[in-house]
């Protein structure tokens, strides 16, 4: 850790927090507003890239854990009255069950299992919510009496704390036994194994972060638009996104993917007077940046890093 904190990319992200804890004094809320978004979904590709990055599993439906935390939030905000905070709590821990119960038992078995049992469990969920259109709104949507905050200034910080929270949480981890772990079972399962490892409970503590997570965030996304529906939180773009978002900012980083994050949430805003091509420019421009830059955005930096030292 204290080599890492003497490091370029340390110094780097360090002005770069900076520059973002300053930025509403000068930024119109407009520009906060999209940033608020991009930090927000920070979370979604940050937890995705514990398992992914680190131990190898393919999750095809991280908006399993999302649309979980957004939906149970919504309607206990609906129906309870439940302060917002204390709606995202429990939505985020209404992720961590589900995904316990429906997904985890799948890390016990090895080869694309996971992968496909997640996407099953993403597609079961929109269908229900569909189906109980009465209760969740269906493909219209439910609107949320609660909200994160009127202030532009207060959503901008409160998605900003999360982001730095939940990434240093989880870069903790990252470089934690934990983490060390997770990678060694991502590349040679069966060696660890002989090691006396159990590599599946640490796949579930590192599953159950990454719920926890991808709910709050999926739980603070539909309060600050002040509605959930299917194409906020469970569509497959949104899969598609967070998949982008790590692979273009550098997997197995926790850095990168926040990165991606950002740059995919702003590209497709500045893009959005393309209509339906913003999505193909900005797939086109994330395969160009890979195809010069394979390990991302985080690899590039590493790359400034060895050529200022």
């Amino acid at each position: 850790m204290t080599s890492y904190l003497r490091s370029f990319q340390f110094w780097i992200m360090l002005a770069v927090l900076v520059v973002l804890a300053l930025l509403p004094y000068e930024s119109s809320y407009y520009i906060l507003g999209v940033l608020t978004i991009a930090y927000i979904f920070t979370g979604f590709a940050m937890s995705w890239d514990l398992l992914f990055g680190y131990s190898g599993e393919v999750n095809f439906g991280p908006t399993f854990f999302i649309g979980v935390g957004a939906y149970a939030s919504a309607l206990l905000n609906v129906h309870t009255g439940l302060g917002v905070w204390s709606c995202i709590a429990l939505g985020a821990f209404a992720a961590v069950v589900a995904g316990l119960l429906m997904v985890a038992p799948a890390l016990r078995l090895r080869g694309p299992y996971f992968g496909v049992i997640t996407l099953v469990a993403a597609l079961i969920l929109e269908k229900l919510i569909v189906t109980f259109s009465s209760v969740t709104g269906g493909e219209v949507g439910l609107g949320v009496p609660g909200l994160l905050s009127l202030s532009t200034w207060v959503n901008y910080y409160d998605a900003l704390i999360f982001m730095l929270i939940s990434g240093l949480v989880l870069f903790l981890i990252g470089r934690s036994s934990i983490g060390l772990i997770l990678e060694a079972s991502g590349q040679d399962p069966i060696a660890t194994q002989a090691l006396g490892i159990n590599i599946v409970k640490y796949k579930i503590v590192g599953f159950i972060l990454s719920a926890f997570i991808s709910g709050w965030a999926g739980a603070m996304m539909i309060f600050y638009f002040g509605t959930v529906s299917i194409s906020t939180v469970v569509a497959v773009s949104v899969t598609l996104q967070v998949i982008i978002s790590t692979i273009l900012g550098g997997r197995r980083s926790i850095i990168g993917p926040a990165i991606g994050a950002i740059f995919i949430i702003v590209a497709n805003e500045i893009l959005r007077p393309l209509g339906q091509l913003n999505n193909v420019v900005v797939a086109l421009v994330a395969l160009i940046i890979l195809l010069s830059f394979p390990d991302g955005f985080i690899g590039l930096i590493h790359r400034l890093g060895r050529r200022g030292t």
